[in-house]
């Protein structure tokens, strides 16, 4: 099987470069924007547009008191849409009808077009320094001018000027030390306080705008006060209050997703240009709702993503080439053959569940080493299963396994010992077959992986958080330098997951699928793909043993479509399946 020994050069079944699906750092964001967006406003103006506009679908929508019947259903976990390119400083602001710049005559935001709750509506600015505080003053001013009541509570002693001016001219109120209204009163901290509260009365829309991308850390201690009341009023769905978030939801980890203080979490976010990494990863990607792209025309970064997100909407593609139509000469062989080591006497059902899911995606054969009790539970719900092990074009080690249980445990052991490559090079010539490694199987890896030997990318491992933390303990101990080592607990695995995903890839060698509300992948030399949208019904036992079954039947299926030459780029190589069973697998 000499296709697979180096599958970075294999073509990719998504773009990897589309700025709409996918994050850049945001140093390398900011490097590649700074030429273009030096001594101009124009992208300024655009993005305050596209806020505004976003801001006023919200307000179309009504209301929304808690336990009234206008209050929503909890929103779906944060899907992904895109919006048309803006280049211009007078790109309409209205869906409804064409609009004016900033400044201009006439009713810009088409306020009075359509049913919904405009004219009067509270709208809250959350102001800090940068661009991101300057897009929201503007949207305000724009907001303001449709017959919204807009005030703005600004954090920074150095808001944008221009951005301040326009907005205070369309009627913002302005609350933040040291700063006047046009009738001469002076809105302190105190006062921009009482502000928030008092918009906590009645409700209505907020613009979240204190933060960008170049901020690191947690909110400062008075902007966390700030906020606290907001953050106290509800979850979205929950709330008498909607948030859009400006670029990101202020205090989130921009790049890694982390959140390490108070964060107000949004209903949307506006985001522009690309994706940032705190959209694609946990536990930051919980906190931004609706994450709409407004591709605004500005350069992105030529270098790799460090993260990406599959298409919303495309459930279909994904799902056909992960498991494509059979053909009219295919037979169990070309669709490929599963072999199993699943289940033990402590956890027999395991290996149903592991069976079936590799059944039910389309496997061609099914193989099972077992225990006799282990097998006879197996065949009475899956006929078809074949009780022996033999040559198969994808293997499945470990769910229902017992380390503790020494006989069943040497069995696995032996197999995947076959399959992992000698860390130094050496003359061993490993089984090179797709194998997913899961649960049991996974504390028998970290012990070879210590004895000279590694994994190849065709080795999937699938831990949830909890394995994940005892696997990186044990590699770490043993690969890490003490003075570099941290230490990691399940905790730290579901703060920091993206880091967790990309540290067991990087010690192993292998692909990591770290299971989770959001499942991350993590391959060599490709950006760690970020895949949500799965209902919480499928946070039960069991689902992690399907889950190995599915990715096994369709990681045979790829290496049986190479084998016999029928692979394209719409099928895909064997990496790309896995990306595309596990979005179609959870949405």
């Amino acid at each position: 099987m000499g296709w697979m020994s180096d599958l970075n050069d294999l073509p990719r079944s998504d773009d990897v470069t589309d700025p709409t699906t996918c994050a850049w750092p945001a140093r390398e964001i900011a490097a590649a924007e700074a030429p273009v967006t030096a001594g101009t406003d124009r992208y300024m103006r655009a993005a305050a547009h596209a806020v505004a506009r976003a801001a006023l679908r919200e307000l179309r929508q009504g209301p929304n008191a808690p336990g009234s019947a206008a209050a929503p259903a909890r929103p779906a976990p944060n899907p992904l849409s895109v919006t048309s390119p803006m280049g211009a400083a007078a790109t309409p602001v209205s869906p409804q009808s064409p609009a004016t710049p900033m400044g201009g005559a006439g009713d810009g935001t088409g306020a009075h077009a359509g049913p919904g709750w405009i004219s009067g509506a509270p709208v809250l600015l959350l102001v800090g320094g940068g661009h991101n505080g300057a897009d929201t003053l503007l949207a305000g001013g724009l907001l303001s001018h449709s017959g919204c009541a807009v005030s703005a509570v600004l954090v920074t002693e150095h808001p944008h000027p221009v951005a301040l001016e326009e907005a205070r001219s369309h009627g913002v109120t302005v609350y933040g030390a040291g700063y006047r209204n046009a009738d001469g009163t002076d809105r302190d901290s105190v006062e921009a306080m009482a502000a928030v509260e008092a918009f906590l009365v009645h409700g209505g829309l907020v613009l979240d705008g204190l933060t960008g991308i170049g901020a690191t850390g947690p909110l400062r201690p008075d902007v966390a006060a700030l906020i606290a009341p907001l953050i106290a009023a509800g979850e979205p769905g929950y709330r008498p209050l909607r948030v859009i978030a400006v670029d990101l939801p202020s205090g989130t980890g921009v790049d890694d997703g982390t959140v390490s203080g108070p964060v107000l979490a949004a209903d949307r976010t506006v985001t522009f240009t690309c994706l940032k990494g705190c959209q694609c990863l946990p536990p930051a990607r919980h906190l931004c709702g609706v994450v709409e792209v407004v591709p605004l025309g500005l350069p992105v970064p030529t270098s790799r993503p460090l993260a990406r997100r599959p298409v919303d909407g495309a459930l279909g593609d994904y799902l056909t080439r992960a498991v494509p139509e059979p053909g009219p000469d295919d037979h169990k062989y070309t669709r490929g053959v599963v072999g199993l080591w699943a289940g033990s006497e402590s956890y027999p059902g395991a290996a149903v569940l592991t069976a079936s899911g590799a059944v039910r995606a389309g496997a061609g054969m099914v193989r099972l080493a077992a225990p006799r009790r282990v097998e006879d539970l197996v065949l009475a719900a899956r006929p078809e299963v074949v009780p022996t092990a033999g040559h198969a074009q994808a293997l499945v080690l470990g769910p229902g396994i017992d380390p503790a249980d020494t006989t069943r445990a040497d069995e696995v052991r032996t197999v995947l010992r076959s399959t992992l490559a000698p860390s130094d090079g050496g003359r061993q010539s490993p089984t090179r077959v797709p194998t997913v490694v899961d649960a049991g199987a996974l504390s028998i890896l970290a012990e070879l992986l210590t004895e000279g030997l590694s994994c190849t990318p065709l080795h999937v491992l699938t831990p949830h958080a909890g394995e994940a933390a005892a696997l990186l303990t044990a590699l770490e101990d043993k690969k890490t330098p003490a003075e570099t080592a941290h230490g990691w607990s399940r905790d730290r695995v579901e703060a920091h997951p993206g880091l967790a995903a990309r540290e067991i890839c990087r010690l192993t060698g292998a692909t990591v699928l770290l299971k989770g509300a959001t499942t991350l992948i993590a391959a060599q030399q490709r950006p760690v793909v970020s895949v949500d949208g799965g209902p919480g019904w499928m946070a039960t036992a069991g689902s992690g043993d399907v889950l190995a079954g599915v990715l096994g039947a369709v990681l045979a299926g790829a290496a049986a479509r190479w084998e016999q030459g029928t692979a394209s780029a719409a099928s895909g190589p064997v990496l790309d399946a896995l990306v595309d069973s596990v979005v179609a697998g959870v949405r």
